[in-house]
């Protein structure tokens, strides 16, 4: 098959990620390769319907360097001449034990940042070094959150790993703008969205996440996103011909 478009995706085996991949499944001249712990057969039946190329990778990314590896080393072997553009989003990531720092668990505080921050970290220069000289455009959009950008009690690290997120695709997007004809990249907020994440906030106990019952009515109340609003929605905005002019940004700014 004559594949024009390459798009990478972490986390793709549930919620926004999985929304992700349906979506990109079913668009014509498609590649897609998939990482997450699991494999999903729906996603492959879907694959085999639409007749798109769909590779899945069952990689703990709480393991990054490995992952990071396995990434380059496969880019290096395609024809990036082949590709009118590719895409690396950086959508996984572990809201962890929920509470106060000061009763972290620290084998859990590492996993989390690992998968939410390291991981993203590594991938991308995996991605930018094995794909720079390819003729299509490139880019690079990481799933960040407004936990990045506004801190929450109990949220400790991943408000940290959003953080670094952020910062680092502003550092990023820097030095491809030096290197002319560089990646886009982007760490964008996708909005709320009705997640396992949302759903673990809600069932948090109380005494350890005050804001608990802000996510509640943010449920009941019906301004959540579904995981496939959601997927449309930052596509579309991949799409955008003034990707990559903001770094940092929210899906939900014109």
């Amino acid at each position: 098959m004559n594949s024009r478009q390459l798009t990478i995706i972490t986390g793709a085996s549930r919620g926004l990620g999985r929304a992700m991949a349906e979506h990109l499944l079913a668009q014509p001249k498609q590649r897609l390769l998939c990482i997450a712990r699991g494999a999903d057969e729906q996603l492959a039946a879907r694959a085999r319907e639409a007749g798109t190329e769909l590779e899945q990778w069952q990689q703990d990314l709480a393991d990054p360097v490995p992952a990071a590896a396995r990434l380059a080393a496969w880019l290096q072997g395609l024809d990036g001449q082949s590709f009118d553009g590719v895409a690396l989003i950086n959508n996984a990531g572990a809201v962890g034990r929920i509470g106060p720092l000061s009763q972290a668990v620290a084998a859990e505080l590492s996993q989390a940042l690992r998968v939410g921050l390291e991981a993203p970290l590594l991938l991308s220069s995996a991605f930018l070094g094995a794909t720079r000289g390819w003729r299509g455009e490139r880019k690079v959009l990481n799933i960040s959150s407004g936990l990045g950008r506004n801190a929450m009690a109990s949220q400790a690290p991943y408000c940290a790993a959003k953080a670094g997120m952020d910062h680092f695709s502003r550092a990023v997007a820097l030095e491809e703008e030096a290197l002319g004809g560089g990646a886009k990249i982007v760490s964008l907020a996708p909005g709320v969205i009705d997640t396992d994440m949302q759903v673990q906030l809600r069932e948090s106990d109380a005494a350890l996440f005050p804001d608990r019952a802000r996510f509640e009515r943010l449920k009941a109340q019906g301004q959540l996103w579904s995981p496939e609003e959601a997927a449309a929605k930052v596509l579309a905005y991949m799409e955008r011909a003034d990707f990559g002019s903001k770094p940092v940004a929210d899906v939900r700014e014109p």
